[in-house]
């Protein structure tokens, strides 16, 4: 049996479950979020808490109460990464749902968002990536620190604000 699986989510105050068969749809202050679950668990709705009751498929109950955790942290407060570009002349600036992306290349980058994901420049060198869903504003942070990645000599590039770059010494002569 799943360690995650047995541990009940709480559901905070302001936060609406609604499960219908193999789907459980989440509303909070600050949206709206559907999942559809597994087969191989079933979801059981008390007052103030969710279990995740194994069916058949013991290796996905303790994936299943993870995904509802992280939906119920993300309709009730929100997700957030930040992003910082460490480089001379690297700035960054949003306009008409785009962030455009001066990385040192010949031409800017421009990198296109879903409507749902809120991208905000607080700073030229600073981004940061806001939404409900987890796995959406990891998957876009992932995506502009892409297009250049941290190099360990001179710590340029686009990095996380809490990442630490293992930076190399120089060639001696």
């Amino acid at each position: 049996m799943s360690r995650i699986a047995k541990q009940p989510v709480e559901i905070p105050n302001g936060v609406e479950i609604n499960v219908s068969g193999q789907v459980v749809s989440f509303k909070g202050p600050k949206g709206e979020i559907t999942l559809d679950v597994n087969p191989g668990v079933k979801i059981n709705k008390e007052e103030k808490e969710i279990k995740v009751e194994i069916i058949d498929d013991v290796a996905i109950a303790g994936t299943m109460r993870a995904l509802i955790y992280n939906n119920v942290i993300g309709v009730s407060q929100g997700y957030e990464k930040k992003l910082n570009l460490v480089g001379v002349g690297y700035k960054a600036e949003v306009k008409n749902k785009a962030l455009h992306l001066s990385l040192g290349f010949s031409h800017p980058v421009i990198y296109e968002y879903d409507s749902d994901i809120d991208i905000t420049t607080p700073a030229p060198t600073e981004v940061v990536i806001k939404g409900i869903n987890k796995q959406k504003v990891g998957q876009v942070a992932a995506e502009i620190r892409a297009f250049r990645p941290p190099e360990p000599y001179k710590g340029k590039g686009v990095k996380y604000s809490d990442e630490n770059i293992i930076r190399k010494e120089a060639k001696k002569k």
